[in-house]
C-alpha cells in the first residue's frame, strides 16, 4: 500500500518564509510529491520554485499544464493558474477565482482530495482571510491528514484559525515540526480508500474549476441565494458544509462567506471613488458654467450654478469622510503588497 504521498500546502501573507521552514528537512527521496500554491498576482513572475530549489534538497518547478507527477519533487502553482491534480498528471487552468485569488488553496485541496482520498496530506500555513479552509475539510472527509500551522507562530492567523474552527485538525504545530512530521507520514501506509456522501459535489467543484462548463448536467449543488456573484453578476448558490458557509456561481467563482464580505466592502469602496470622482467633475463643471453666467450678466443663472457647486460640494465632502474614517476598508489581498523582486518579503494581507 503506498504511504500519504501526496502533500498539498497552502499559504498566503508571510508564506515563502513558512514554506523554506517547512519543506527544508524534507529528504531528497521523500516517496511523496509536494504541491504548493502561494497567493501571488497575476502579472508578477512567481521565484518560487527558484527560491526552494536553493532552501531544500527536493527539486522544485513551476507546474506546467500535462506535468507527469513524480515523487520527489515539489511543484508550485503559476501566477493567474489554478493548481489541479488528476490521476498521475498536473493541470494547470486559468479557472474561476475562488476565494478572490488565483492559484486559490481550494481547488488544490478539492482535486487532490477527489483523487487520492486518504492518500493526501493537507497543510495550511500562514495567511489572511480563510483560503483552503473549505479544501482541508474536503481532505479530512476523504481520509486523508489535515495538518495547520500554529497560529500562534503564524506572521497572518486567520488562515490557521479558521481551518482549526472549521475541520477536525489532527496536527497542530510549529513550522519546526511540520517538515519532520511530513516525512513520517510519506513513509506511513494508508487505509483502503472509500466512497463517501460529498463525493458528487467535490466532483462538479473540481471540474467548475477546470472549466468544464458541463459539470453540472442540470443539477446546481446547493440552493440559490439572494446574492449575487462579485466577479460576474450571477447568482450565487449556497452550499452548506456543516458549519463553514460558502458560496459558488454557475461559472465557478467561489466565495466562503468571509472572502464575500470582504469582496462587497472592496466593491462599495470603488463606488464611493467613482462618485467622488464624479463629484469633484460636477463641481468643477458647475463653477465654471456660474462664471460664465456671472461674466454674462446673467445673475440668477449664475446663482442657480452656485448652488449646484455647493450642493456636490457637500456631498463630495460626506464621501470624503466616508473614505478616511469609515469602516468599508478591507484587508488588501496578497497581490497588492507582494515584491516579484523578493518573494520573500511576501507579507501582506491574504
Amino acid at each position: 500500500m503506498p504511504g500519504h504521498d501526496i502533500i498539498v500546502i497552502g499559504t498566503s501573507a508571510g508564506g515563502v518564509e513558512a514554506l523554506i521552514t517547512v519543506i527544508r528537512p524534507l529528504p531528497k527521496d521523500l516517496p511523496a510529491a509536494v504541491f504548493a500554491v502561494l497567493h501571488i498576482p497575476a502579472e508578477s513572475p512567481s521565484l518560487l520554485a527558484h527560491i526552494l530549489n536553493h532552501a531544500g534538497s527536493l527539486h522544485t518547478v513551476q507546474a506546467e499544464e500535462g506535468m507527469a507527477i513524480k515523487n520527489g519533487h515539489i511543484y508550485v502553482a503559476q501566477p493567474d493558474h489554478h493548481l489541479i491534480l488528476e490521476r498521475g498528471t498536473i493541470r494547470v487552468i486559468r479557472g474561476p477565482k475562488e476565494n478572490r485569488h488565483r492559484p486559490a488553496i481550494d481547488p488544490l485541496f478539492r482535486s487532490a482530495a477527489l483523487v487520492y482520498g486518504p492518500r493526501v496530506v493537507g497543510v495550511i500555513l500562514t495567511g489572511s482571510l480563510d483560503d483552503g479552509t473549505a479544501g482541508l475539510l474536503v481532505v479530512k472527509r476523504r481520509g486523508g491528514v489535515a495538518v495547520v500551522q500554529d497560529p500562534k507562530e503564524a506572521f497572518y492567523a486567520s488562515m490557521p484559525i479558521s481551518a482549526l474552527a472549521h475541520v477536525e485538525v489532527d496536527y497542530t504545530l510549529p513550522l519546526s515540526r511540520i517538515g519532520p512530521l511530513l516525512v513520517r507520514l510519506a513513509y506511513q501506509q494508508v487505509v483502503k480508500e472509500s466512497a463517501t456522501s460529498i463525493f458528487k459535489d467535490m466532483e462538479i467543484e473540481t471540474k467548475l474549476a477546470g472549466m468544464d462548463m458541463n459539470a453540472f448536467n442540470g443539477d446546481q449543488a446547493g440552493k440559490p441565494s439572494v446574492f449575487s456573484c462579485p466577479e460576474c453578476g450571477g447568482v450565487l448558490w449556497e452550499l452548506d458544509d456543516g458549519d463553514l458557509l460558502r458560496f459558488r456561481c454557475r461559472v465557478g467563482h467561489a466565495f466562503s462567506l468571509e472572502t464575500l464580505q470582504a469582496e462587497q466592502s472592496q466593491a462599495v469602496e470603488e463606488a464611493l471613488w467613482s462618485a467622488l470622482k464624479t463629484l469633484e467633475e460636477s463641481m468643477s463643471l458647475s463653477q465654471r458654467m456660474a462664471q460664465q453666467a456671472h461674466s454674462k450678466g446673467h445673475e440668477w443663472l449664475a446663482h442657480r450654478f452656485e448652488e449646484k457647486w455647493q450642493e456636490a460640494e457637500q456631498h463630495a465632502h460626506q464621501i470624503r469622510n466616508l473614505l478616511l474614517n469609515g469602516d468599508n476598508k478591507v484587508i488588501p489581498p496578497d497581490a497588492q503588497q507582494y515584491s516579484p523582486t523578493n518573494e520573500n518579503n511576501n507579507k501582506g494581507g491574504g
